[in-house]
């Protein structure tokens, strides 16, 4: 693809998973890739399996060491560590603030480093891995839904801020994706997103074909479009059959 061909590129929580399938499919397209995960084993055997650059490290903060270690320029910033984080409403204090930090303000980091030289060059590429979580919501996991709703927030509103400048921003939303946060959602995950669940692999096929198309949601699941819009066009409907699911959830524990 020549769109990321040359391209300097930084893919974050990469030590497997999604992260690990796309830093693998930039690289086969011809980019030059750092890799990031906070397991610095894990971060290596990628690299060197691709012929990338290691960045081992907390995603919050490894924007500066990734850039200087692509030479001083980042084109595409791919914000894919997360965290699971189950949990409701009374989850501790300290999952939230974990939560927080590593699924939004790493994010909003990224950004506040990066944005300035994208916007003097009038280019950037900022992929945001949201997940379905961040269009609809996740039963059993308050904290992981709140702050993936506020990822795929920040990363409209860089969108709508910042297209006329040349900043391309693109949120991938999957549900169920065959990884080790899937088997860390349990029984939830088990109910809601294993029946479904696809390859890492068929999440950064889903990603490149909206960087062809210039399209800012990036819907592996395609029925998530049609379940967004039953949440958009009749709410209460929707919640209800949420709390039917989250009864059933309720029952099988």
């Amino acid at each position: 693809m020549s769109t990321v061909q040359g391209a300097n590129v930084v893919v974050t929580g990469a030590g497997g998973g999604i992260g690990a399938a796309l830093a693998r499919r930039f690289a086969a397209e011809g980019a030059r890739v750092a890799v990031n995960d906070i397991d610095p084993g894990r971060t290596r055997a990628v690299a060197e399996e691709i012929g990338a650059l290691a960045v081992p490290g907390d995603a919050s903060a490894v924007v500066e060491e990734a850039r200087e270690a692509l030479g001083g320029t980042v084109d595409v910033y791919c914000a894919n560590a997360g965290l699971a984080s189950p949990g409701d409403a009374f989850a501790d204090e300290d999952v939230w603030a974990s939560a927080w930090d590593v699924n939004v303000m790493a994010h909003v980091r990224a950004v506040r480093t990066l944005l300035p030289g994208w916007l003097e060059r009038g280019s950037g590429r900022f992929v945001s891995t949201v997940s379905a979580a961040g269009l609809l919501t996740m039963i059993g996991a308050a904290p992981y839904s709140v702050t993936k709703h506020g990822a795929l927030a920040f990363a409209e509103w860089l969108s709508l801020t910042y297209r006329h400048r040349g900043l391309k921003v693109h949120a991938v939303c999957p549900q169920g994706v065959r990884t080790d946060m899937l088997a860390a959602a349990g029984s939830a995950g088990e109910l809601v997103l294993a029946p479904g669940a696809i390859e890492p692999e068929d999440v950064a096929d889903a990603l490149f074909e909206g960087i062809e198309a210039d399209r800012f949601l990036i819907l592996p699941h395609p029925e998530v479009a049609g379940y967004h819009q039953a949440r958009a066009g009749d709410p209460d409907r929707w919640l209800g059959t949420m709390n039917h699911i989250q009864q059933k959830w309720e029952a099988a524990r």
